[in-house]
């Protein structure tokens, strides 16, 4: 299933940077960045429960906020893109 996943951590001191890196970090070992602080991952249901566990720790739920859409299996339908980003095939080859 394609989950996106938005989060907005804190900066105003060093502690919610760091936060905000390790967050960042996270979000990119199981998904696409596709803007700033907004992922696409393509997840299964226990790899979901456990990037969210993951995720949610990493916060500071008074200071920062963290959101997963769950777009289901059939997500090509629910996705347009328009503008100068290249778009990617969530389930296709990623060559680094």
């Amino acid at each position: 299933m394609l989950v996106l996943i938005t989060y907005d951590v804190s900066t105003q001191d060093a502690a919610g940077r760091t936060r905000l890196r390790k967050v960042a970090k996270e979000c990119v070992n199981y998904g696409q960045r596709v803007q700033n602080s907004v992922f696409e991952c393509v997840l299964d249901a226990s790899q979901l429960l456990v990037l969210k566990d993951k995720l949610v720790s990493l916060i500071d739920e008074k200071e920062d906020s963290l959101r997963f859409y769950n777009l289901g299996n059939n997500y090509q339908k629910k996705v347009e893109h328009f503008g100068n980003k290249i778009s990617y095939e969530a389930e296709g080859v990623l060559m680094i």
